[in-house]
């Protein structure tokens, strides 16, 4: 490997891909399973976004509890803004890792929080849509 191959590729592991996170259904009848899976993603309310480093484990996780939240890929732009307009810090003064959302400006998508995004409905893996949604429930 030459030197600038090293280089590209140390940048590139600093560039991780980030992959936010949106909790769109209530607690009712959740599985303790889901339930847990959820507490550990940090999501224990509806209509909360966490950021995430795309990675084994989390794509586990975001696997086990589809059926609650909605994920994608998020760009720089979209990560800025919500940190921005929603990013609260604790006692401490350091960033809290999860951003409490509205409700989106227009609603969800038109099958409702039942149906996955594929059969025109919110739940599931939307890709690069997240960064619309965020924007309309920012």
């Amino acid at each position: 490997m030459t030197q600038e191959n090293i280089v590209d590729q140390k940048k590139q592991e600093k560039k991780k891909e980030k992959i936010a996170v949106i909790r769109i259904r209530g607690m009712v009848r959740v599985n303790t399973d889901i339930q847990d899976t959820l507490f550990f993603l940090r999501l224990r309310k509806k209509h909360v976004c966490v950021v995430l480093e795309k990675s084994n484990s989390a794509s586990g996780m975001l696997r086990k509890a589809k059926d609650y939240i909605t994920y994608g890929e998020i760009d720089e732009e979209t990560e800025k803004e919500l940190i921005s307009k929603r990013g609260k810090k604790d006692e401490e003064g350091k960033l809290k890792p999860f951003f409490e959302l509205a409700p989106p400006r227009g609603g969800f998508e038109r099958k409702g929080i039942k149906k996955s995004f594929q059969q025109g409905g919110v739940l599931g893996y939307r890709g690069k849509n997240i960064n619309d949604l965020i924007k309309r429930m920012l």
